[in-house]
């Protein structure tokens, strides 16, 4: 079936039956337009191109508006493909009642930006040494990357500090708690990548 473009709300708390308190994220999903249908006589593979939130003609570049023109919908501002097996048509609507019947669903975002961190933030190292015994200031330090004689390199991989977040993030099998239909709104357990604002896509 195919998924949707949403936002990330933010965070909040519902009780469930048995009275315990669950942490969720709340989604913005849909409604979503059907932009593009790419069959397999056509395009090689079977798939739904769907956009999220309208934007202008004047921030639409031509090769876009022609795209868009073709569907009969206004322009959109985000674009994801899916996968979909039943028959859909130009310019549907796909809102939140997608998930209704569905338990679980996986949720791609891009994470929070962090810039450049050390070993130890961005890969949980655990220092090098003992607080004293004349440790002076390697205790964050991520010590030997390789040694010096043979082979005499670096391999490739090492662990080290460097850019961290603001990556494509993928959260598999996370549980659907509650669909808000009225409000296209989407409760899902737990967290997922991404700051408030920022679009995520939901998929089976």
């Amino acid at each position: 079936m195919p998924g949707l473009l949403g936002k990330k709300i933010g965070m909040t708390s519902v009780f469930s039956a048995e009275g315990k308190n669950i942490p969720c994220t709340v989604i913005e999903a849909g409604p979503c337009v059907v932009t593009q249908i790419k069959t397999v006589e056509k395009d090689g593979y079977q798939a739904v191109q769907v956009g999220f939130q309208e934007k202008t003609e004047k921030h639409t570049n031509k090769p876009e508006m022609g795209l868009f023109k073709k569907a009969g919908v206004a322009p959109q501002r985000h674009l994801a493909e899916f996968k979909y097996e039943k028959e859909m048509s130009l310019g549907e609507v796909l809102t939140v009642e997608l998930f209704s019947d569905i338990t679980y669903v996986d949720v791609v975002g891009i994470s929070k930006g962090k810039g450049f961190q050390g070993v130890v933030k961005r890969h949980g190292f655990g220092g090098v040494g003992q607080a004293t015994h004349g440790q002076h200031n390697r205790g964050r330090k991520p010590g030997s990357i390789g040694a010096c004689s043979y082979p005499a390199k670096v391999f490739k991989g090492m662990r080290m500090g460097g850019q961290t977040g603001n990556a494509r993030v993928t959260v598999q099998n996370l549980q659907v708690l509650k669909v808000i239909p009225e409000h296209n709104l989407l409760l899902i357990k737990g967290s997922i990548p991404g700051a408030k604002g920022s679009i995520v896509i939901i998929e089976e």
